[in-house]
């Protein structure tokens, strides 16, 4: 297996919604994922896009070509730190969870935040996701049980 990670690419919008309802099924929210196919490429890839991504493909030995995984993320700013990388989402395929693509996809982000001299990365994992939380604790990533998460929603 022959897994690359590499920037996420305009025509990629499309395989990334198919793993974004993968994601919202496995955090129990399947009807939540509302964004059209043209707002996300858009928001991706329009004149001032507002995220960024990689994507983890496996190149098969015909030439074909999957992709397994995405890490979707853009800058926010802290009144307090400064510009950080907020990484809204990280998802590999549940058949292909436990080979390190995750690893890989977050060492890209991790590159990524130093390269552009951003002083940190934040998420949100869910309480209940015990996988990802153990995932997160190899790199000793900090959770803090103080913050609530507050939205306002426009239809």
């Amino acid at each position: 297996m022959h897994i690359q990670i590499r920037r996420a690419e305009k025509n990629d919008c499309s395989r990334i919604l198919e793993l974004i309802t993968e994601l919202a099924v496995y955090e129990k929210a399947p009807d939540e994922v509302t964004v059209t196919l043209a707002h996300f490429e858009e928001s991706g890839f329009g004149l001032n896009p507002v995220w960024w991504g990689f994507v983890a493909e496996e190149t098969f030995s015909d030439g074909n070509k999957q992709i397994h995984g995405f890490a979707l993320y853009y800058i926010r700013y802290s009144t307090w730190k400064g510009q950080r990388m907020y990484l809204e989402d990280i998802l590999v395929t549940e058949k292909m969870r436990g080979r390190k693509i995750g690893k890989l996809l977050f060492d890209q982000l991790i590159a990524e935040a130093t390269e552009k001299k951003l002083n940190g990365i934040v998420w949100q994992v869910l309480d209940w996701n015990t996988p990802a939380i153990e995932f997160y604790k190899k790199y000793n990533a900090t959770f803090d049980p103080e913050w609530v998460n507050c939205s306002i929603m426009f239809q």
